[in-house]
């Protein structure tokens, strides 16, 4: 349940920053469109190329943690007191609603076409052994590593907000308990100011990519005009159910919309692999998990040291980076969500919840259309390559029984996705430029509504403006980079702290929620502080009513 937050206040100064920086990029990407083009080209080559291996040891490195962890005696280490808030699967639904846009979907009928056309290992492109690794290679880049970053994220951040009783649900307060840098100084302002830029990029890549594949079916479906109006007027019908969810709050709004998400992509699935090939997706999962398990260390640190490496750039690091740039807006939502559970529940619901999640979706959607394409029915890479994705997964889904009714409950499958992952980055944004947010306390549903609109706004100047999508993303990977950084930093504070509080404690003592007597006396004088700076605002407040 929400908590009372009438003390909590817009960050004037970080909000006007961040809606400067942005809309004058995206005005300044509409004016020099071929010059943006051409620098976001070599600032992303040069980015992926020359941070390659750290970017692809990163990712190793956050399984092997997130691992280590989870089955430490400091994976018992509760978040917070009480029970939990939210049921397993609700909770579940939560985190995968946050973690994955509804681009997932796209993806999910696609992602192999990409990799047999260009397979790595040194695969052969266009051949059986390109084909037999193309789905392993699409769960690799989905599962461990990806949910794993976002568990390195997370747990920092959880650990400071729910056990240590810091104030501030922001990176920004996260670094300043770390470090000592103020989360109000230059430091924290930048941190929080990158993070910011890098959700508006983010989602503005997974609702304009949505918008134009919703765009493309509808018009196939119906003759509707794909113009930039419809495209509007489909961003605009998201962007009320995403403000109505957000407005009446996590409990009424997101839970409700993930679990319609979820509920609704597994029927989906299970559709297909009841009325498709059964027998071959079955088998070709299975097959593909296993394979990826077996190369799962060569595909991690695949460096492609013999060739040119585009690879690797163009996909295993571009997705770390990808999935980084998300972390630290999931890692806020992760923490408002998880309030009661341990710290190896919420790895394990992250890292295995989300992987076998994963595993399931792109298992049914990918190999319903590798079998199309090995039995010469619809050649899915030449369609992608000359007519457009959005017209190979028309052709597929018409191929189910019922196809035209299956192709609308797929664009309303994908609207309201694309309207659950909104809520979730709306309050991760929401909660950053919110001051004197608590333990318990919710953004304003003032606050809340701001953001609706603002990230509403941004992807329709995107559309209208024809701004070149791949410079978002280029800026997007690039902002990404200091977050490595960033997230090893709050590593290193979650490391010092678990041994300054629970080292002395056997693992028995931390199950049965013990904490130590330095711990106890930390929370004491947090909450303390915390309770000073809400009575100082609300005195603040009544002085100023009274003049």
């Amino acid at each position: 349940m929400d908590g009372s937050n009438s003390n909590v206040k817009l960050d004037k100064v970080l909000t006007i920053s961040s809606l400067a920086v942005v809309f004058s990029s995206v005005l300044a990407l509409a004016i020099y469109s071929k010059e943006s083009i051409a620098f976001a080209e070599k600032l992303l080559y040069w980015s992926t190329s020359i941070f390659s291996a750290p970017v692809l040891l990163f990712g190793f490195f956050a399984c092997l943690f997130v691992v280590g962890l989870a089955f430490s005696k400091y994976g018992h280490i509760k978040l917070g007191e009480g029970k939990p808030e939210y049921s397993t699967p609700s909770w579940i639904f939560m985190f995968i609603l946050a973690g994955l846009g509804s681009s997932t979907l796209y993806w999910g009928f696609l992602d192999w076409a990409y990799y047999y056309q260009t397979p790595g290992l040194n695969i052969a492109p266009n051949t059986p052994e390109a084909l037999k690794y193309s789905v392993p290679y699409s769960m690799f880049h989905w599962s461990f590593s990806a949910w794993s970053i976002y568990a390195l994220a997370s747990i920092p951040v959880c650990y400071s907000f729910h056990v240590r009783k810091n104030k501030g649900l922001s990176l920004a307060s996260i670094i300043e308990a770390v470090t000592g840098f103020k989360a109000t100084g230059i430091v924290g302002r930048t941190v929080d100011l990158l993070f910011l830029l890098c959700m508006f990029g983010a989602l503005t890549i997974s609702l304009v990519l949505t918008a134009i594949t919703f765009t493309n079916i509808l018009s196939s479906l119906t003759g509707i005009p794909n113009t930039f109006m419809t495209n509007v007027i489909i961003v605009v019908s998201v962007s009320v159910l995403f403000a109505l969810s957000s407005y009446v709050g996590m409990d009424k709004g997101m839970q409700r919309l993930s679990q319609m998400v979820c509920y609704g992509v597994v029927a989906y699935a299970v559709y297909i692999f009841i009325f498709g090939p059964t027998h071959f997706i079955l088998n070709n999962t299975i097959s593909s998990v296993g394979t990826m398990f077996s190369s799962f260390v060569a595909m991690s640190l695949y460096t492609d040291p013999m060739g040119d490496g585009k690879f690797t750039r163009e996909w295993t690091v571009f997705y770390w980076l990808w999935w980084t740039s998300y972390a630290p807006g999931v890692a806020l939502f992760v923490t408002r969500v998880s309030k009661g559970r341990t710290i190896r529940e919420v790895l394990m619901a992250m890292v295995l919840g989300g992987s076998i999640g994963m595993w399931f979706f792109m298992g049914i959607f990918e190999n319903f259309s590798v079998y199309h394409f090995m039995n010469n029915i619809i050649d899915v890479p030449h369609i992608l390559s000359t007519q457009g994705g959005e017209v190979a997964i028309a052709q597929l889904l018409n191929m189910l029984p019922a196809g035209t009714v299956m192709m609308w409950v797929f664009l309303i499958i994908m609207v309201i996705f694309l309207a659950a992952h909104m809520d979730a980055v709306g309050y991760a944004v929401s909660a950053t430029c919110s001051q004197n947010l608590a333990e318990g306390q919710d953004p304003s549903r003032n606050i809340r509504l701001f953001w609706c609109v603002m990230l509403t706004l941004v992807p329709l100047a995107m559309i209208f403006s024809k701004a070149p999508l791949d410079t978002m993303k280029a800026a997007t990977v690039v902002c990404a980079l200091p977050f490595i950084v960033i997230i090893l930093v709050q590593t290193f504070g979650l490391v010092k702290w678990l041994k300054q509080d629970y080292a002395t404690l056997p693992s028995h003592m931390i199950e049965q929620g013990e904490i130590s007597a330095a711990l106890k006396e930390l929370q004491e004088k947090n909450e303390s502080v915390i309770q000073q700076v809400l009575s100082t605002d609300i005195n603040s407040e009544k002085e100023g009513k009274s003049v």
